[in-house]
């Protein structure tokens, strides 16, 4: 059975002392940024990241849930819903953009249609400072230096200290310990400033994360990208995916599928998240949820974040995630 770390004890994992496999030693800290919305990373660290993460420290990774309802009761002042709406079209990969009818899920299901989501889904894995191994999930993003991917803000960030976690990998493809396409280190990671400053608050867990190249070619120039769109349409037919550790849902070891139509979170004042009816388990935080599905791609509207009973939802994009993006896109 595999380990879950709640998003609360992801806000404070620097003070978790468990490690998994064998001894794991804390990676130097990443640079902050000068606006605390960041770390970058340097080369030394990338190369010693993907060095860290071997096959038995991959498996044995504590798997990150989404918040729990009872953490979120009380959300602060919601971010604006307007502005202006960018949509980045998807960056074709080396699948083939077909897929299978889909099932509409009430509870995740394993993805068998292929297709694009098959290569720019995958998972993360970090460290925190005491030197716990945490997995969470994240998807590839078209953007300017075809490097970044969108996950959650409690998968790159501990918000109630603001420091960045380290050792941060991401593994497109990833199946059962394979990892088809290599293993891409991050080399910045970028945070809304207002999920630390407010300690956690749900409405702000975005994160972009710009991966390093891999023999020569971006992350999108391997396996593709999915569109991105910032002040959407809301409530429409969505889907989500990720990594979800419970048995049901294969350990952590396969990409599984939600979809339904989105409805706001009603339940804690001050939300601006959407969700569906379906709920993935620890390791699927930071997923993508996409609108515009078919064959395989779509256009991410936000990532895994909150669960609350049968429900899981997404924070929304707004002006705030299109300046951390464009910021990403440049870096």
């Amino acid at each position: 059975m595999r380990r879950v770390a709640t998003l609360f004890s992801a806000l404070a994992l620097a003070t978790l002392g468990w490690t998994a496999g064998t001894a794991a030693h804390a990676a130097p800290a990443p640079s902050p940024s000068a606006d605390g919305a960041g770390t970058s990373v340097s080369t030394e660290e990338q190369r010693a990241a993907v060095r860290f993460w071997t096959t038995d420290r991959l498996r044995a990774a504590q798997d990150v849930t989404a918040l729990p309802a009872a953490r979120t009761a009380k959300l602060a002042t919601a971010p604006p819903t307007t502005g202006e709406r960018v949509s980045v079209p998807p960056l074709p990969g080396p699948a083939a953009a077909t897929s299978a009818p889909s099932t509409r899920a009430t509870s995740p299901t394993a993805w068998t249609g292929g297709g694009l989501i098959s290569t720019t889904a995958g998972k993360v894995f970090f460290q925190n400072a005491s030197g716990g191994t945490f997995a969470c999930s994240a998807t590839v993003a078209n953007s300017d230096n075809r490097s970044v991917v969108l996950t959650a803000g409690h998968c790159v960030v501990d918000a109630a200290t603001g420091t960045g976690y380290r050792n941060w990998v991401f593994i497109p493809g990833y199946t059962g310990g394979n990892r088809p396409y290599g293993t891409f280190s991050a080399r910045s990671l970028f945070w809304e400033p207002q999920y630390v400053s407010t300690r956690g608050n749900a409405n702000w867990d975005y994160a972009f994360a710009v991966m390093n190249t891999l023999n020569g070619r971006t992350l999108a120039e391997t396996v593709g990208a999915q569109g991105i769109a910032f002040n959407s349409q809301t409530g429409r037919h969505v889907h989500s995916f990720g990594y979800g550790g419970s048995a049901a849902e294969g350990n952590g070891e396969r990409l599984n599928h939600c979809e339904g139509n989105e409805f706001p979170d009603a339940g804690r004042p001050g939300s601006t998240m959407w969700g569906i009816d379906c709920v993935q388990t620890g390791g699927s935080s930071g997923g993508g949820f996409l609108a515009d599905f078919s064959g395989g791609g779509g256009y991410l509207i936000g990532n895994i974040s909150v669960s609350a009973g049968a429900n899981e939802y997404h924070p929304t994009l707004g002006n705030e995630a299109l300046d951390l993006y464009r910021r990403a896109g440049a870096a």
